[in-house]
């Protein structure tokens, strides 16, 4: 969600790579229907680990800020400023997956995780460079 968000309010001023300690993870249906209500399109939207980031030829030392969403990806982002010069941002952000009992239960689950990115986002780099 948070590449997708990134990407539609600020273009293409910044790179932007989603990763995660586990790479190649399908992007949940809910995450998808959340998005869509933004105008972000995430169906196509595909997940790497850092390995398969520098295996596709990411360089890694040129990145400037890791944001990790989590704390297992948080503790593996800061392994890697053992190797490189990089800034690691922990925003703790709520996992909606496995919560709410209904659709509509799980939907507004996603969405209080998309709207904490999105407040998040706003925060740390200002108002949308590109029309949302």
């Amino acid at each position: 969600m948070a590449e997708g968000l990134m990407k539609r309010y600020y273009g293409h001023a910044a790179y932007v790579q989603s990763a995660g300690v586990k790479g190649d993870v399908d992007i949940d249906g809910f995450a998808i229907a959340v998005c869509h209500e933004k105008g972000v399109e995430l169906s196509r939207h595909q997940t790497r680990s850092f390995e398969e980031m520098e295996a596709w030829g990411d360089d890694l030392s040129g990145f400037d800020l890791i944001v990790a969403l989590s704390p297992a990806s948080q503790r593996h982002a800061l392994e890697l400023t053992r190797y490189f010069h990089l800034t690691v941002e922990y925003w703790p952000i709520m996992d909606p997956a496995g919560l709410g009992e209904t659709r509509d239960a799980k939907l507004d689950a996603y969405r209080q995780a998309r709207d904490q990115i999105e407040a998040k986002l706003l925060e740390r780099f200002g108002p949308p460079t590109e029309q949302a």
